[in-house]
């Protein structure tokens, strides 16, 4: 099979592909020693050398990048920190099947590109993020063994990103927020799924972040994400976090800020404010009273405050289309959310904790869909995921995820006309709505 279920890139952790032709896009600005150590690292790759296309993709700097015979140099005009741009720059002129993204200042072993590129020629949905070690290589002649060098001069590694990648696997139990260990420094992924997805952002315009957002719209769109730890790159100088000099506060903060406008993940955007993008969307069927249509409306937004919901064009007024969360008729059509959740009935949800549970599994393991049921077994909804969805889309099969049909408590279906009066008041039982 050309997939595996939800994130099971274990499935496959013994199978061998043929080399694939692999396009390496080094991105590079003003780091001529740090270029020079990196290409002569690729040219001693035990991947086939007729199989390796060499790119650097220059990011505009003062003077020409000087690269070997056979290696290809792509430049851009000097704007500013445009990493994403460049990133794109490399891939849009590459030949391989598959992309291996490096920085000039990350130096791969010998080994590197065989590993880290085995499971995107086995998986077109396979996004892969090598080891990245720091050494300060001041001084080190760009000739001698990375593998050598960079033990004899080895900075502390990152204990935020070893311990994720112990925790998770190796990236075997990713979720929605795993988009945080993809670093584009040490990244690979098929050529066919990158253009899929959309390259690099090119508004991230200073360091950081752009990877990030390139990781969590992959993940969306189906990625089986990996760690592959024996994929070992040495970067020269110490992580960012331990750098000095600049604000790193401010940095962070500004790079904080632009993902959580693009990533409606909670843990990610804002706890109060509404995403750009909706997380979840849910669609209301039509043919409902006003009151049915009033007390369902807002008892989905009580429960899931930054929701977007979706309500079918009605032919008099309503008081739920003021609601800036609420979208009418074909305004809603085309939402593209982490998670849909269509009705098949008004509902009211008297605790929502149990919903937000299953709601929250979805797409996460091997759980794309799901048939929520009330507590007297009547259909009440039906949800999937935008990983689930765009996977089928794919691959015309829903194989990739499993789909199960789930009893929630604290929801249950409204009756047609339920007491408007002793829901906003909050007084009466349930046989007021139910």
């Amino acid at each position: 099979m050309p997939w595996v279920p939800g994130n099971r890139w274990d499935l496959v952790a013994d199978r061998q592909p043929d080399p694939p032709r692999v396009s390496v896009v080094v991105t590079h600005y003003d780091q001529p020693e740090q270029l020079a150590r990196t290409l002569a690292a690729l040219q001693c790759q035990d991947h086939p050398a007729e199989l390796l296309e060499i790119i650097v993709a220059d990011d505009g700097s003062p003077t020409e990048p000087v690269v070997p015979t056979g290696v290809r140099l792509l430049r851009q005009e000097d704007r500013g920190f445009r990493a994403a741009a460049a990133r794109n720059l490399g891939a849009a002129a590459a030949r391989g099947d598959v992309l291996c993204f490096l920085d000039a200042d990350t130096t791969p072993e010998p080994e590197y590109v065989r590993r880290l590129t085995r499971l995107p020629a086995l998986l077109l949905e396979a996004v892969t993020v090598g080891r990245r070690r720091h050494a300060d290589l001041t001084g080190v002649d760009a000739t001698t063994p990375v593998a050598e060098a960079g033990p004899a001069h080895e900075l502390p590694e990152p204990a935020w990103l070893r311990d994720e990648y112990a925790r998770s696997g190796d990236l075997l139990h990713a979720d929605d927020r795993s988009y945080r260990y993809v670093i584009s420094a040490v990244l690979a992924c098929s050529r066919t799924f990158f253009e899929e997805v959309g390259g690099f952002d090119e508004s991230f315009s200073s360091y950081g972040g752009e990877d990030w957002e390139w990781a969590h719209r992959a993940w969306q769109a189906g990625a089986v994400l990996a760690h592959v730890p024996d994929a070992v790159a040495w970067h020269d100088g110490p992580d960012w976090a331990g750098r000095s000099g600049d604000d790193r506060v401010r940095e962070g903060n500004r790079q904080s800020l632009l993902l959580a406008r693009k990533i409606p993940v909670a843990g990610s955007s804002g706890r109060g404010l509404l995403p750009t993008v909706p997380d979840l969307v849910v669609h209301l069927p039509g043919g409902l009273s006003s009151s049915a249509e009033f007390v369902c409306v807002d008892s989905v937004l009580a429960a899931f405050p930054l929701a977007t919901v979706v309500v079918p064009l009605s032919q008099g007024e309503s008081l739920v289309h003021a609601d800036p969360r609420v979208r009418v008729g074909d305004e809603g059509a085309d939402l593209d959310a982490r998670v849909t959740l269509r009705l098949d009935r008004a509902l009211v949800i008297r605790d929502a904790a149990p919903l937000a549970v299953a709601l929250s599994s979805l797409g996460q393991g091997r759980i794309g869909a799901m048939t929520l049921l009330g507590e007297d077994g009547i259909v009440l909804a039906r949800a999937d995921a935008r990983r689930a969805r765009r996977r089928e889309r794919r691959w015309s099969t829903s194989a990739g995820f499993d789909e199960v049909a789930l009893t929630v408590e604290g929801v249950h279906a409204l009756r047609d006309e339920p007491h408007v009066e002793a829901w906003v008041g909050g007084w009466g039982g349930p046989d007021r709505f139910v």
